[in-house]
C-alpha cells in the first residue's frame, strides 16, 4: 500500500512508443570555420618556410659560417655573463628592497619605494649612461667616518670600467623590479599561516625561510623568469657603451663585410636558443617548487 497520495506510475505506459535512445545516430559538432583558420594559417606558415629556404638574400652559406666563429662564441660568453651577474646582484638587492617595503618601519618603506620609483622611471640606457660616466662626477670614492675624514679612497676611472658600469646598471636597474616580483609573491602567502607559526613560537627568519619562501616562489617564478629572459634580451642596450657582447659583435662583423641580414639571423638564432634553454630550466624549477599543490 502506498504511503503517498499519488498514483502509482506505469513506467512501460510513461514512455513514449519508439524512443529507443541506443538506435540514434550522434553526429559531431562541424566547426568550418576553425578548419578554414587552420588551413590558411598552416598555409601562411608554409609560405613563410619555403621562402627562408629558397631565398637566396637570407644568404645561410654566410649564416653557417658565423654561427660559430670564436668571435661570436665569446660575444655570446659575455651576454651570459652579462645576466649572470646582472640577475643574481639584482635578485639579492631586490629581496632586500621587497621585505624593506613590508617593513613597519615607514622610512624604511620611504627609501625602498623611493629606489623602485626612480629606477622604473628612469630608461635603462640613460642609467648604463649615467655609470659609464661616473668618473667625470666623482673623481675618486673616500671610505671613512661620514661627513669625517676619509681613511682610504679609489680612483673612480679604474674602479668603474665598461663592464662594471653595465653590470651596475643591469643590477640596480633589475632590483627595481625583481623587489615588486618577490613583494607580490610573499603577499600572496596566507597570512593566517604567518599567525599560526607565531603562535608555535617559530623565529621570524624561519617562519620566512621555512612557510613564507616555500610558498611565495610558486608565484614569483613564472613572473621572475619573464625578467631574467627580458634582461638576457635586454643586454643588446650596452652596445652603446662599446661592451663586445653578441650584439655589438654582431654589428661590427655586418658594418664590416656588409652581410647584414644573415648576420642579424646569427644574433637571432642565438637569442632564441639561449631563451629556449632558459626557459626548460624554468619549467623544472617550477616544476619543483610546485610540489604539493598539484596532483
Amino acid at each position: 500500500m502506498s504511503l503517498t497520495a499519488d498514483p502509482p506510475v506505469d513506467k512501460a505506459a510513461a514512455s513514449p512508443p519508439g524512443d529507443d535512445y541506443g538506435a540514434l545516430k550522434i553526429v559531431p559538432v562541424r566547426h568550418p570555420w576553425r578548419w578554414a583558420a587552420v588551413a590558411a594559417t598552416a598555409v601562411l606558415i608554409a609560405q613563410f618556410a619555403h621562402g627562408l629556404v629558397t631565398n637566396p638574400a637570407w644568404e645561410w652559406e654566410v649564416f653557417a659560417e658565423f654561427f660559430t666563429a670564436d668571435v661570436i662564441l665569446k660575444a655570446v660568453w659575455v651576454t651570459l655573463q652579462l645576466t649572470f651577474y646582472g640577475t643574481v646582484i639584482g635578485f639579492v638587492l631586490g629581496i632586500v628592497l621587497a621585505f624593506m617595503r613590508l617593513s613597519a618601519s615607514p622610512f624604511l618603506k620611504s627609501v625602498a619605494f623611493g629606489y623602485i620609483w626612480a629606477f622604473r622611471s628612469i630608461p635603462l640606457i640613460v642609467q648604463l649612461l649615467f655609470w659609464f660616466n661616473l668618473a667625470y662626477l666623482y673623481k675618486e670614492l673616500q671610505f671613512g667616518i661620514p661627513f669625517g675624514p676619509g681613511f682610504f679612497s679609489f680612483d673612480t676611472m679604474g674602479l668603474v670600467g665598461a663592464m662594471s658600469a653595465a653590470v651596475l646598471g643591469l643590477a640596480l636597474h633589475q632590483a627595481a623590479y625583481a623587489a615588486e616580483i618577490v613583494r607580490a609573491g610573499v603577499l600572496a602567502v596566507d597570512s593566517g599561516q604567518l599567525e599560526a607559526a607565531a603562535a608555535l613560537g617559530i623565529p621570524k627568519l624561519r617562519q620566512v625561510r621555512r612557510i613564507v619562501l616555500p610558498q611565495a616562489m610558486r608565484s614569483i617564478l613564472p613572473n621572475a623568469a619573464n625578467e631574467i629572459i627580458s634582461l638576457f634580451k635586454g643586454t643588446s642596450i650596452v652596445s652603446v657603451m662599446a661592451i663586445g657582447e653578441l650584439f655589438y659583435q654582431v654589428q661590427v662583423i655586418y658594418g664590416r663585410n656588409g652581410r647584414v641580414v644573415p648576420l642579424l639571423m646569427v644574433a637571432t638564432a642565438w637569442y632564441i636558443l639561449l631563451t629556449s634553454a632558459l626557459s626548460v630550466l624554468q619549467h623544472y624549477v617550477e616544476r619543483h617548487f610546485s610540489k604539493g599543490a598539484t596532483r
